[in-house]
């Protein structure tokens, strides 16, 4: 696990809910991330990966929902996991001039381990998420590669590495250096546990709109308030409590509720948008059979899961911000860190 400060280390708990072992996405069995982080000359950037679970994505199919709060986006491959909900490949988060060459290379991983793709069976749907860094990345230069993209899928661990790594590299948050952050939940549903872990790329916010758990507002130093709030956020949910894809789309939709309480209005600029997999439920390729079961979950008790998504959704922005720490890139453009407001602010509190 990465040495980074996390948002519990520094007092930013959310909810009531108790955490996994790794306060990770990745406490959900079967589910890695992987970072490529390319931090030199004026590039700022990279690719995360995450693999819903270890088989064939495309032979085995996780039943997924998107949600987009706000469609300020270049995402790929969201309308086919709305129509079908199901994934077929991993997800991979990048920059924003830098889907296409991800997409491709999903491709490719697909291809590689499924050589009918498109000859005696379907094309693949690759879902490729992004946020602009081109504040503090020379987004222009197009750094990120196909191999890249390769290399962060084949990093995927269980370990999970936050703050300005992989597709975070580069991000702002509130004015903040921004990031990946992550978190999770352990849930008891009739005595059985399971598990629900959020990962954000966190990239949107107007400088002095930021709300702690607490209520304290804390604005960067020397920043000028923004007029509109631009950016964006991409939110993965993953679970191993078995829901349906309209099931998942209702918990995803409590991700809001989290960007609410930091103090997020998702504005005309900010692209925002939530996937939601379960590995709990999985349709496969190949199947014979005309119908299929499949668990879904009381919805009476579905109130839970929202709870959670609220929760890991504010935690996991927090955890991006306090990992991240202050940044310059390109241009000498800079990003204080969090942590040193807080440490700040605390100070002049004492």
């Amino acid at each position: 696990m990465s040495k980074s400060l996390r948002a519990r280390d520094a007092g930013l708990a959310c909810g009531k809910l108790p955490a996994g072992p790794r306060n990770s996405i990745t406490d959900v069995p079967g589910v890695r991330v992987g970072h490529v982080t390319l931090n030199r000359d004026e590039l700022r950037t990279g690719v995360t990966a995450i693999l819903p679970h270890g088989g064939n994505l495309y032979r085995e199919k996780p039943v997924a929902a998107v949600h987009v709060l706000n469609g300020f986006g270049k995402s790929t491959g969201l309308v086919q996991v709305e129509e079908l909900g199901v994934i077929e490949t991993p997800l991979l988060l990048t920059n924003t001039l830098s889907v296409g060459t991800c997409a491709t290379a999903l491709v490719r991983h697909a291809i590689a381990h499924n050589p009918d793709i498109g000859r005696e069976t379907a094309t693949v749907n690759p879902v490729v998420f992004e946020c602009n860094d081109g504040f503090l990345n020379d987004i222009q230069a197009l750094a990120i590669t196909e191999d890249h993209a390769q290399a962060a899928l084949k990093a995927a661990s269980a370990d999970v590495a936050v703050g300005a790594v992989g597709a975070g590299c580069g991000m702002s948050t509130f004015g903040f250096k921004g990031g990946i952050g992550t978190a999770s939940r352990v849930l008891d549903l009739d005595g059985k546990i399971f598990h629900f872990g959020v990962l954000v790329l966190a990239n949107f916010g107007r400088p002095g709109d930021l709300r702690l758990p607490d209520g304290t507002v804390v604005t960067p130093a020397m920043a000028e308030p923004a007029a509109t709030e631009k950016g964006s956020i991409i939110i993965i949910a993953a679970t191993d409590i078995p829901l349906s894809d309209r099931q998942l789309q209702r918990v995803i939709r409590r991700s809001g509720v989290g960007l609410a309480r930091l103090g997020s209005f998702w504005g005309h600029g900010s692209g925002d948008i939530a996937l939601g997999f379960s590995t709990a439920n999985i349709l496969f390729h190949d199947e014979k059979a005309a119908l299929v079961d499949q668990r879904v979950l009381n919805e009476n008790r579905i109130d839970l899961l929202f709870e959670a998504m609220a929760d890991t959704t504010q935690e996991a922005v927090l955890d991006a911000l306090i990992a991240a720490g202050p940044m310059t890139g390109r241009s000498g453009h800079h990003r204080p860190g969090l942590a040193d407001a807080l440490n700040h602010l605390r100070s002049t509190k004492a």
